[in-house]
C-alpha cells in the first residue's frame, strides 16, 4: 500500500510536469488583458500586506499605497509577463527589503530539449564581472584570458549603462544603503541579463581596452569543445595518468580522492573552478595573523570547519584573527549562531525573537501557490506535525506575533573562544546572515571593521522563511520574507548597515592588479603594533 501510495505521487509529478511547459510557455509568450494585470498588482500587494512582518519599516503605508495605485493606473493596454515584470519590480523594491524578489516566468524545455542543452555551455557565462566606478569590467573569464580588465561597453544594441540603470531598479538592499546595489550588479549581472533576455543562442559583447573597442560573439557550445582548453587538456592528462599507474599507485589515488572529498565536504567545494565556501590561513612569517575567509554560510559541515580552525587558533596562541565577510550574501542562522560562541567573551543573547505574521508560518510557506508540487505534498503529509510544532514555538503578545527560535535564550562562549585581536573584513555584498552576525560582533565591540558598509541593515532583515507567490495571471513570482531577524542591538537612523572602523574601498586597479588594501591595512596596523 505505501509503494502504491509513492507511485501515486510519482505519476502526479509526471503528469504535471508534461503539461506545464506547454501551459507556462503559452503563459510567457501572450498578452495579457489590463485588467488582469491590474488584478495581479492587486494580489500581490494583498499578500505582502498579510504576510510581511516590517511592510512599512522604510516606507509609509500612505507613500506604498499611492505607488500601488499608480501602476494600476499606468496599466491601460495589454501586456506580455515579462513587460509587466519590468514595471512591477520597480515598486515592490520601493519596500527596501532587499530578501524581497521577483521573476518572470521564462520559457521552458521539454526532457529532450534539457538533455540537448546539458551538453552545451554559453561562453557569456564564462566571464566574472565587476561594476565599480561606474563602469561594467571583465575581472575574470575561464576561457579568454584576453577579455580580463575590458570595460562591456554595448551588448547587442544596448549600452551598458542603459542596461545597469534598468536592472538596478529590479532588486534593493535593506533599507537606504547603497553599497550593495554596486557590489551586487557586478556578481548579478549575467543573472538579470538572462531573465531579462531569456534563453539566448549567441551574443554580441563590445568591449573597450585600452582605448580599443573590439566585438566578440559569445555562442552555445559543446561541453567538450576543445576551446575550453584547460579543463578539456587537464582531462585528457588525468585519464592518460590514470591508465599508466600501477595498483598501488591506484590505490594511493583513491585515499588521495577520498581525503579530498572528506575535505570538500567541511571546507564546502563550490565545483569546478576549485574554490571553497570556507578558507583559514596564516600570514606572516611568524603566523601571527589567521585569516578566515567565509564566503557564505551555506554549504558544507561548518562545525568541523570551525572546531578544527579555532582549535588550532588556541593551541597556537594566535594573537590576531581576521574574519572576511566580503562578498557573503548570507546563508544558514544556526552557522552564525555557532560561529559566533566561538567570537564572544561573555554570555549574549543572538537574536530576538522573531516577528511573525502568522502562528505557522512553516505551512504559509510550504502550502504557497509557488512551492514546488513536492514540498506541498510534505507539507500536507506532515502538516500535523508541522502546525503542532508552530503553535509551540509562537507566541502572540499585544498585535504582534513572535516566533522563538532557541538563538534568542542566553548562550555562552566555547571554552576555546578566540581571545586575541579580532578584525572583521566587510563590503556592500556582506548582506543577510553575514550582517546580523556583524550587528553581534559591532555591538559588543569585538572587532575593528574594516572595509565599506554592509549592504544588509544593522537593525535586522525580513528572512528567515520565504513565502513564492505565483500571480495569478501573469504568473510572475514574487519572493516575501516570512520573519523579521535581528540582533538586540540598535542604531539610529534605522536603514543603514554596520559601518566600518576604517573605511577602504578598493579601486578597479586593485582588483585588476589582485591587490588587497583592505588586508594590507590590517596586515600593516598589526606589524605597527607589535612590541
Amino acid at each position: 500500500m505505501k509503494y502504491q501510495y509513492l507511485w501515486f505521487l510519482v505519476v502526479i509529478i509526471i503528469v504535471q510536469s508534461c503539461g506545464s511547459v506547454k501551459k507556462n510557455n503559452a503563459v510567457v509568450s501572450s498578452l495579457h488583458d489590463a485588467d488582469e494585470l491590474r488584478e495581479d498588482v492587486d494580489a500581490v500587494y494583498n499578500q505582502l500586506q498579510k504576510h510581511h512582518p516590517r511592510l512599512y519599516q522604510y516606507i509609509s503605508k500612505e507613500a506604498l499605497d499611492f505607488k500601488f495605485d499608480s501602476l494600476k493606473t499606468s496599466i491601460t493596454q495589454p501586456l506580455s509577463s515579462h513587460d509587466f515584470y519590468e514595471q512591477l519590480a520597480p515598486i515592490l523594491m520601493e519596500v527596501r527589503q532587499g530578501h524581497i524578489s521577483v521573476m518572470p516566468p521564462q520559457m521552458q524545455f521539454t526532457k529532450k530539449e534539457r538533455k540537448v542543452l546539458m551538453k552545451e555551455r554559453f561562453e557569456f557565462y564564462d566571464l566574472d564581472f565587476n561594476y565599480m566606478d561606474k563602469q561594467l569590467w571583465v575581472s575574470g573569464s575561464k576561457s579568454d584570458s584576453l577579455l580580463i580588465g575590458s570595460e562591456v561597453v554595448q551588448i547587442e544594441n544596448e549600452s551598458a549603462n542603459a542596461l545597469i540603470q534598468k536592472y538596478q531598479t529590479q532588486y534593493a538592499s535593506d533599507g537606504f544603503n547603497t553599497t550593495l546595489m554596486d557590489r551586487q550588479l557586478g556578481r548579478a549581472f549575467q543573472r538579470l541579463y538572462a531573465r531579462d533576455k531569456g534563453f539566448l543562442d549567441s551574443l554580441s559583447v563590445t568591449f573597450n581596452k585600452q582605448d580599443s573597442l573590439y566585438t566578440k560573439v559569445f555562442r552555445r557550445i559543446p561541453k567538450d569543445s576543445t576551446s575550453h582548453t584547460i579543463d578539456s587538456l587537464k582531462q585528457e592528462a588525468d585519464s592518460i595518468k590514470v591508465a599508466q599507474l600501477t595498483k598501488a599507485e591506484k590505490l594511493i589515488r583513491k585515499q588521495k580522492a577520498k581525503e579530498k572529498r572528506k575535505q570538500d565536504r567541511i571546507y564546502g567545494s563550490e565545483g569546478s573552478d576549485g574554490k571553497y565556501t570556507r578558507n583559514f590561513n596564516f600570514k606572516g612569517i611568524d603566523s601571527s595573523v589567521a585569516v578566515m575567509k567565509i564566503r557564505a554560510f551555506g554549504n558544507g559541515n561548518y562545525k568541523k570547519f570551525y572546531k578544527q580552525s579555532f582549535a588550532q587558533l588556541d593551541s597556537l596562541n594566535t594573537p590576531n584573527l581576521v574574519l572576511d565577510l566580503r562578498d557573503n550574501g548570507g546563508g544558514r542562522i544556526e552557522e552564525i549562531a555557532y560561529l559566533f560562541r566561538y567570537l564572544a567573551q561573555e554570555d549574549y543573547q543572538f537574536i530576538n525573537e522573531s516577528e511573525v505574521t502568522s502562528r505557522v508560518p512553516f505551512m504559509v510557506y510550504t502550502m504557497s501557490n509557488g512551492s514546488p508540487l513536492m514540498l506541498k505534498i510534505i507539507g500536507a503529509v506532515f502538516s500535523p506535525v508541522i502546525v503542532t510544532h508552530n503553535l509551540i514555538k509562537t507566541k502572540k503578545v499585544d498585535d504582534a506575533i513572535y516566533y522563538k527560535f532557541k538563538y534568542a535564550k542566553m548562550q555562552s562562549p566555547f571554552p576555546d573562544n578566540f581571545k586575541g585581536n579580532l578584525y572583521v573584513l566587510i563590503n556592500g555584498n556582506s548582506f543577510s546572515a553575514s550582517s546580523i552576525l556583524s550587528t553581534n560582533i559591532q555591538g559588543h565591540n569585538l572587532a575593528t571593521f574594516v572595509g565599506e558598509e554592509t549592504g544588509g541593515a544593522y537593525n535586522g532583515t525580513v528572512a528567515g522563511l520565504f513565502k513564492i507567490y505565483k500571480l495569478p495571471n501573469s504568473k510572475v513570482r514574487v519572493r516575501i520574507g516570512l520573519m523579521q531577524i535581528d540582533a538586540p542591538f540598535k542604531v539610529e537612523p534605522d536603514g543603514y548597515g554596520i559601518k566600518p572602523d576604517i573605511p577602504i574601498v578598493p579601486t578597479w586597479n586593485d582588483v585588476l592588479h589582485e591587490r588587497d588594501p583592505e588586508l594590507e591595512w590590517i596586515l600593516n596596523h598589526v606589524e605597527k603594533e607589535k612590541p
